[in-house]
């Protein structure tokens, strides 16, 4: 495709100019993955080459703006192997694994029945699924036990509530993703958690084995008003403080009070929150005032954990007083899981969960930074973690 070309197309339909964009360029890196593996360009002779083309094949790929169909190089002597499909068909085998796993355990649905005659499935054995799941689950339970060797300056938990199947009766489960903004400013996954208990014990021991791992570093953890977590804050990480994420606040305020009196109170409530305008008490006593105790009860509840995030840097308020940043990732997971509807067992669930949180985090490590971290603070976390001295102009400068 020409520039031109390119240019005229995206002035009147961007979607098609992206997706002939990104087959073009797709298709150029299996060719130089193809010269590199048969050691010939195309019609080449030479005495370095090692195996022969063998033609294409059609192949597609799901990306944010539709299907693409790829020409897949193949080769005479060898299989061709790309980069291009490996994270893509992690998270679709997992999706199928999951998928062919509940129509074996008869709790498919209609939609489950067809999505499986669609994947061209028939006859499967429970051996071959069970085959399918531990190859999958080796690569998730290497990616979930890594060691964190970046020390973490914010933590990040957030959670997804799905359905599971427990002894003949479907049940939600929160899945707890945890990640972190490393002390070099670049986002990371550190691990998931199933659970349906979130008391003060679970939070103790889940903080404990992330600190077994490597975790260290941590100034500020923000989550939603979670049972437990924020005395469990406090003993893992002394020094570290627990923000309330905001947006989660906002919300729980609001469903303690009437439909037709959101409005009023949401606006006011944005504007002290989030433009630090206007006063939060005034606000409870008006609730008061109206009869909405429940509403008042939760302002109260959290606000000595709703500003800490004004304790650090200015030019990262925006980006640590909520758990925004894992709005991506709870779309993508509530996404797939929404083809299968509920999931056959706990291990199912970690299985395409822990598939495609291990494509987020490598888009995330290897791309933008996602905070302005300068050198000074950097050292001064990992001298607070390291149980240093610091001096409190050091404090004063930093945060």
């Amino acid at each position: 495709m020409e520039l031109f070309d390119f240019a005229r197309e995206y002035l009147t339909d961007q979607n098609e100019a992206m997706k002939k964009l990104i087959t073009l360029f797709l298709n150029l890196v299996m060719e130089f993955e193809l010269e590199q593996q048969t050691g010939t360009c195309r019609y080449e002779r030479s005495a370095n080459r090692t195996a022969h083309r063998n033609g294409k094949r059609d192949r597609t790929l799901k990306t944010k703006y539709g299907d693409l169909v790829l020409d897949k190089p193949e080769i005479r002597e060898k299989a061709f192997q790309t980069i291009i499909f490996d994270r893509y068909s992690r998270v679709e085998r997992a999706l199928e694994n999951a998928i062919v796993e509940s129509y074996i355990q008869g709790v498919s649905t209609r939609r489950i029945r067809s999505i499986v005659e669609s994947l061209g499935i028939e006859g499967i054995s429970a051996d071959t699924v069970s085959r399918m799941a531990h190859e999958l689950d080796q690569g998730v339970k290497e990616f979930l036990e890594r060691p964190i060797d970046v020390p973490i300056v914010y933590l990040n938990v957030d959670a997804v509530y799905l359905k599971v199947r427990n002894h003949g009766r479907y049940v939600s489960k929160a899945v707890l993703i945890i990640a972190g903004i490393r002390v070099d400013g670049y986002r990371e996954i550190l691990g998931l958690k199933v659970t349906d208990s979130e008391d003060e014990a679970f939070w103790r021991a889940l903080f404990e084995e992330l600190k077994e791992r490597g975790l260290t570093g941590v100034q500020m953890v923000i989550s939603d008003g979670h049972k437990g977590i924020q005395a469990a804050v406090l003993e893992a990480f002394p020094g570290a403080s627990w923000q309330m994420c905001l947006v989660h606040y906002l919300r729980a305020i609001m469903r303690n009070i009437p439909v037709k009196s959101q409005d009023t109170f949401r606006l006011s409530l944005k504007s002290v929150l989030f433009e630090n305008k206007g006063d939060l008490l005034e606000i409870s006593e008006d609730l008061h005032y109206q009869g909405y105790y429940k509403a008042v009860g939760t302002i109260e509840r959290f606000l000595p954990d709703i500003q800490n995030y004004q304790h650090f840097p200015k030019e990262h308020w925006k980006k640590i007083r909520t758990t925004n940043l894992m709005e991506r990732v709870n779309k993508e997971i509530k996404r797939r899981a929404r083809v299968i509807g509920a999931f056959p067992s706990d291990d199912s669930l970690v299985r395409l969960v822990g598939s495609i949180i291990m494509d987020i985090n490598e888009e995330w490590v290897t791309g933008k930074r996602y905070l302005s971290i300068d050198a000074g603070f950097s050292e001064y976390c990992q001298r607070q973690s390291s149980g240093l001295s610091i001096n409190p102009v050091e404090i004063t400068e930093h945060v």
